[in-house]
């Protein structure tokens, strides 16, 4: 392997690096592939993902052809709305607190109509998220938030198409590859430095793409640039994201850029384990919370849990989690909601109690003081507005009255038996920092110019994420700009 000369080696193995090889492919490179896990292991992040794809439709009928399998009972019982540019522009930059780059939001937004399509040319087959994203409201689903369609078979499902579309495009993939260095000098990139199966070797090319994900599986770099107690925080994904895109392209003189000390982190199961389990997927997560009332050890609300759809609040609130007295919270419900929690909280893989009365809920509620839990249950009941007709379908503006810290949608009062609690902790999925590149995917160096040869796509692309960031759009941004880059580093490297 080490006599082989590529036009493009694509470093990583999740989505993001799959669409960069699939497009360099394309444009008729010869193209390689450096994926860190073993075959089993393979796809990154995106392999633990939900694989919903936010993109901009302006008319149910986008959605029908992505989806054209869809019976007519299910069309006809189907509100898919839609979701515009401006919609789409709208959510980046209100949950971004606007400090998204504009010009990476747009060619993300811009270019998600396009990338779905793209993906579905590869093979991948959608489905309407009914029930994660649309509730059941008298026979009808509605769509309301931008979260539509997702991948069938959800992460893995995604990248194993993928993968087959790369072996079916001639595509080299290696497997145990850990790529350590950037071969490069004054021209730029030439290739890397990869470790196969214990023996270090150059591997030359015209062009690199890193697609290799952020640091959030680095426990070191997680609390130096997270800050404290960030090292305690379960890693949702794949355990191989430890920044090393990051540091090389770094080594030889990229920009570091973006959102440094923030992260997507959500709320899992308690007793998830260190890092994402392949053999069980997506099953920690608990996204349900706007429906119940979330409580710390003290038997204290610390966050709204109704402040919005789900989708735009998720991933922020692990970390509000993490901050809390011992890093934990419970979520509660009541029999009046429970249908409508997601099947993750149903798997043998959950930390759950239930009981009769709420006083007997909390004695099981390990580490929580049950007099404050008792005390806040009652307040919050006192306060539920319950003149506003409760409608999970749309915000529905059913909150409480008079609480410090309010419930803005979805308050139901805590009270029809039998009650659940469910014991949650914070859980990383990506970092937010990492490397500047231009809108055509060129890593750029500490002087704004594109380092010759190099090329950057999905998590390790920073600026657009700060904060917060709307669900689904990660991996839009990953084939968005995976396309990108594997285009340009073909054309770079086929240059006449």
């Amino acid at each position: 392997m080490s006599a082989e000369q590529y036009d493009v080696i694509i470093v990583g193995g999740g989505n993001a690096a799959l669409c960069a090889a699939l497009s360099a492919r394309e444009a008729g490179a010869r193209v390689a592939l450096m994926e860190r896990g073993s075959r089993k292991e393979r796809g990154g992040n995106s392999a633990f993902a939900g694989a919903l794809l936010r993109f901009v439709y302006d008319s149910p009928q986008e959605v029908l052809e992505l989806v054209p399998d869809l019976s007519a009972e299910e069309i006809a019982n189907t509100d898919f709305g839609t979701y515009t540019e401006a919609r789409f522009f709208d959510d980046i930059y209100r949950v971004t607190q606007y400090r998204a780059n504009p010009d990476l939001a747009e060619v993300l937004i811009k270019g998600s109509r396009d990338a779905v399509r793209w993906l579905r040319k590869q093979g991948v087959r959608f489905v309407p998220l009914y029930g994660k994203h649309a509730p059941n409201i008298n026979g009808k689903f509605k769509f309301s938030s931008g979260s539509t369609l997702g991948a069938a078979g959800s992460g893995r499902g995604l990248v194993d198409t993928l993968y087959v579309a790369a072996e079916r495009a001639g595509i080299d993939i290696h497997y145990k590859a850990r790529v350590q260095r950037l071969l490069n000098d004054d021209d730029g990139v030439h290739g890397v430095e990869v470790r196969i199966d214990g023996k270090t070797r150059d591997v030359a090319s015209s062009a690199v793409v890193l697609a290799c994900g952020g640091f959030q599986a680095n426990v070191e770099w997680r609390t130096r640039y997270l800050g404290f107690g960030w090292d305690l925080a379960k890693v949702r994904g794949t355990r191989f994201n430890t920044g090393d895109g990051i540091r090389m392209a770094l080594d030889i003189g990229a920009q570091p850029y973006g959102n440094w000390s923030s992260a997507h982190a959500v709320g899992c199961d308690l007793n998830a384990p260190a890092h994402g389990d392949i053999s069980v997927g997506d099953v920690y997560m608990k996204h349900s919370y706007p429906y119940s009332i979330m409580v710390n050890s003290e038997g204290r609300r610390f966050l709204d849990e109704g402040a919005d759809f789900r989708s735009y609040t998720y991933a922020k609130y692990g970390k509000v989690i993490l901050a809390q007295p011992g890093q934990f919270a419970w979520q509660v419900f009541d029999a009046q909601v429970a249908t409508l929690l997601r099947e993750t909280y149903r798997v043998k893989q959950v930390t759950r109690v239930c009981a009769d009365t709420l006083d007997a809920l909390a004695d099981k509620m390990v580490g929580v003081d049950k007099e404050q839990f008792l005390k806040t249950v009652a307040q919050y009941n006192a306060a539920v507005v319950d003149s506003v007709p409760f409608d999970p379908a749309i915000k529905d503006g059913r909150g409480t009255k008079g609480l410090q810290i309010p419930k803005s949608n979805w308050a139901n009062s805590i009270s029809k038996p039998p009650f659940e609690a469910y014991a949650v902790t914070c859980g990383i999925t990506f970092t937010f920092g990492g490397l500047k590149v231009s809108t055509n995917a060129e890593i750029v160096d500490s002087d704004d110019q594109p380092i010759p040869g190099l090329y950057g796509a999905g998590e390790l692309v920073a600026g657009i994420f700060y904060f917060n960031y709307p669900g689904g759009s990660g991996l839009t941004n990953g084939t968005v700009f995976g396309r990108i880059s594997g285009n340009n580093a073909a054309k770079w490297a086929t240059r006449a």
